[in-house]
């Protein structure tokens, strides 16, 4: 379905391309466009033309954060409510079968860089810059170190956090919370050769990894054994897991169903 502040273009490598695009708000949240963020992601995901999401910023900035305007006059409720919606995206993500890449350029500030934190995979322009800046207005970005918790160490988060400052592409590097660093020019098109790469894989081995991996985060040891186990038995058991050794075992390319 057509969204007002989202893009959404699937090509024919199975690769969908999900573009925030309020670039004159430096694609900011508004409640509509956290609410039309989590629907199209959720989408996607149902999108068996899809196997592999990027997301992706218009104009000059990947999201500046959150339209602050929108929480005057609101009752202690009603900013709950408020903040729960923006959150949704982040949530959605880590609970979707298939992996989403975030393609970061410009500035990805406060729920900007949850976004980051919570995508699958990221990739940024040498000249982003990443930060968690709610501190600096008397806010904090609780929102987004949840995700930020589980990608970079608690010092460091800490760090991100309480200082408010925008680091940039290769700091954020250097702490595990963007996979790659690439040119300006080629962020788009390295982006999606990532995501091409990743959607010739099994969808089946990718979409049950990826939910084992987030339900096992955690677990206690034993029992993230226990669960990965199960989701191994269970793959093995599908017609793609079968595909992929035979194929391997008769050195030609699987042809993926998809079951």
């Amino acid at each position: 379905m057509p969204y007002d502040s989202l893009l959404i273009e699937i090509g024919e490598d199975f690769v969908a391309t999900l573009t925030l695009n309020r670039p004159d708000q430096l694609n900011t949240f508004n409640s509509a466009m956290a609410k039309d963020l989590r629907a199209a992601l959720l989408e996607l995901d149902a999108e068996p033309k899809a196997r592999v999401i990027v997301l992706k910023g218009a104009g000059k900035a990947f999201c500046a954060g959150i339209d602050v305007k929108e929480m005057q006059g609101k009752s202690p409720l009603e900013l709950k409510a408020w903040v729960e919606n923006m959150e949704l995206p982040l949530v959605a993500m880590s609970q979707m079968n298939k992996p989403v890449i975030a393609s970061v350029h410009g500035v990805a500030a406060a729920n900007g860089g949850g976004l980051v934190a919570a995508a699958d995979l990221a990739i940024a322009s040498e000249k982003a810059r990443i930060g968690y800046t709610a501190v600096n207005v008397g806010l904090f970005c609780l929102g987004p170190a949840v995700p930020l918790s589980r990608v970079v160490t608690r010092k460091q988060a800490l760090e991100l956090l309480l200082y408010g400052e925008l680091i940039t592409a290769n700091k954020a590097l250097e702490m595990g919370l963007v996979n790659q660093v690439v040119p300006p020019d080629d962020l788009d098109k390295e982006t999606h050769r990532w995501a091409a790469r990743l959607a010739r894989k099994s969808p089946l081995a990718v979409q049950i990894g990826k939910k084992a991996f987030y339900a096992m985060a955690d677990l206690e040891y034993h029992k993230a054994f226990d669960l990965m186990n199960e989701a191994f038995a269970r793959l093995c058991s599908t017609e793609d897991g079968a595909e992929g050794v035979n194929a391997f075992l008769g050195k030609r390319d699987p042809v993926w169903k998809g079951r």
